[in-house]
């Protein structure tokens, strides 16, 4: 799968539409195990209040790669791959979050102490992994995606609809239509330093590499570049304007 798209799993292959299910949804986990993990979402995925709340975060432990202390878990987040998602300690998942670490033989997800990830944000591998260090703060309906290798590092704010991009490009000189190529070009590792700031709907593209720590990027600002620390940024693309003091 870590070369393919999802699309070519579900129809192509040998297998029944519950193997196919199965591997999309739990990679290489027991089957047993999936099960169980299959009958414990359709039970507490959506139920409501605190004690929906309680029983994900004791329940969901068993599925989990690791699971840390005062791990919250609100209603509609689903998990793609869990034995390969790593929380740490008081990390928080808002409602209808999507935590997804699809991949052959992928490092996944890990979430350092005090991570937050706002409502309706998607974190996700195609073959690749992320790390978002302790402290990391993603707004709502963001998209972090890898098929390379993502790090966010610690107290990073991330605004409302904004899109990391760690892999992820097309050919644009092959004859394949771009829907028929796996999308899994990269122009290497992204690495976002310590403490940056990102306001609402700014875009890091795959060739931005490197953020350095301290960075602040302006709402809207599409980064294409590296972008040395403690830089002020703004536009499209995004260009510093000073220094911070």
């Amino acid at each position: 799968m870590s070369g393919g798209k999802l699309k070519d799993t579900v129809r192509g292959g040998r297998g029944s539409a519950a193997d196919k299910y199965f591997a999309v949804t739990y990679g290489p986990m027991p089957r047993w195990k999936a099960v169980l993990a299959e009958l414990t979402c359709l039970l507490l995925t959506n139920l409501p209040g605190a004690a929906g709340l309680f029983l994900r975060s004791r329940a969901y432990r068993f599925f989990l790669g690791e699971c840390g202390r005062g791990v919250v878990i609100g209603r509609g987040v689903t998990f793609r791959h869990p034995g390969k998602i790593r929380l740490g300690n008081g990390v928080i998942l808002d409602d209808g979050c999507v935590v997804d670490a699809k991949g052959d033989g992928n490092a996944g997800i890990t979430m350092g102490d005090g991570c937050y990830v706002g409502r309706n944000s998607i974190v996700y591998c195609k073959g690749g992994s992320i790390t978002l260090e302790e402290g990391v703060n993603i707004s709502a309906n963001c998209i972090l995606f890898s098929s390379n290798s993502l790090t966010v590092g610690s107290g990073c704010m991330i605004g409302a609809y904004c899109y990391f991009l760690s892999g992820g490009e097309y050919d644009v000189d092959s004859d394949a239509p771009f829907a028929a190529q796996s999308g899994m070009k990269t122009a290497g590792p992204m690495v976002i330093g310590s403490n940056c700031w990102f306001g609402a709907r700014v875009t890091v593209l795959d060739a931005a590499g490197n953020v350095g720590a301290d960075c602040v990027f302006g709402a809207g600002a599409v980064v294409t570049r590296s972008v040395p620390e403690r830089s002020v940024c703004v536009g499209v693309p995004a260009r510093a304007v000073r220094k911070r003091m």
